[in-house]
This record gives C-alpha cells, structure tokens and sequence, in this order.
C-alpha cells in the first residue's frame, strides 16, 4: 500500500468504528490533503474539487474539512492555514508539527511528555487548555543535507 492508502483505510475503519459516514467527498477531500507536500490550502482543494464536480462550492470543502478535523483525520497548519492529513488519528490531540522551510514537508510527532508538561504548566496557572498548537519551523533533514543556502 502507499501512505495515501493507508490514510484512506485508517480513515474507513474509524469511521465504521465510530459510526459516522465518510462520504464520497469527504473521503476525495482528505485524499487531496493526503496527497498535498506541505499541507493543502482550502480554495486549492475547492479548485481541485470544483475541476471534478462542478457543483463543488465553499461551504463544501469546509463541512468537509469540519469532518475530518472533528475525527482527527487532518491537522490544521495553523502558521500556513493549511491542512495535513494525520498519521495517528488516536493522537489527535497531542502531536506537534515539524515544518521544513524549505521543501514543506510536515513531520507528526507525538510526544506525550512535552504534551503532559504543557498541560501541567497550564493548570499551575490556573488556566484551562482548550486546545494545543505547536508547530516548529525549521529544514528538514533531506533538505540540510542537500546544502540548501537557506539552511543553517
């Protein structure tokens, strides 16, 4: 299998196990985003969608996009406004994001101790967390090691 099937088919079985219906749209809108080097950008995926079904409008990829993020099926790059598909659909709530400036490749982490602590820090606060964001910039390594004149 390749990763965009492998995406596809977690996504079937979680929503079989969840009970919710991956539609046909849903299912080609988190193909796109699956397929996207560097996260999909909304109005690139309408277009996308648009080229398909010409019936296709804003309010379409965006319940669809709703979907897939209320499942932890995609991520939103919150610095690109652009979407990932999620590797660990289980980890939707703690992951962090490793973002190449040079290729766009996005890495998923999931490190839970950084999750625990953030957490722990918060609530020493008094502050209820609501939800967690992190995505750290930086060159991947393919792209250190090709000697790009932007990588440090």
């Amino acid at each position: 299998m390749n990763p965009t099937q492998d995406i596809l088919t977690q996504a079937d079985l979680l929503c079989a196990r969840k009970g919710v219906r991956l539609t046909p749209t849903r299912r080609r809108v988190l193909e796109m985003i699956a397929q996207s080097q560097g996260g999909a950008k909304a109005y690139d995926l309408l277009d996308s969608l648009t080229a398909e079904n010409a019936s296709a409008r804003p309010p379409t990829i965006y319940r669809a996009i709703d979907f897939l993020m209320s499942h932890g099926l995609i991520h939103r790059i919150e610095s690109l406004n652009a979407y990932v598909s999620c590797i660990c659909p289980e980890h939707h709530q703690a992951y962090q994001l490793l973002i190449c400036r040079q290729c766009g490749e996005v890495i998923e982490l999931h490190e839970e101790s950084l999750d625990t602590q953030l957490n722990q820090a918060a609530a020493a606060q008094g502050f209820r967390v609501e939800k967690k964001t992190i995505e750290v910039h930086g060159w991947c390594q393919a792209c250190q090691a090709s000697g790009s004149s932007e990588a440090p």
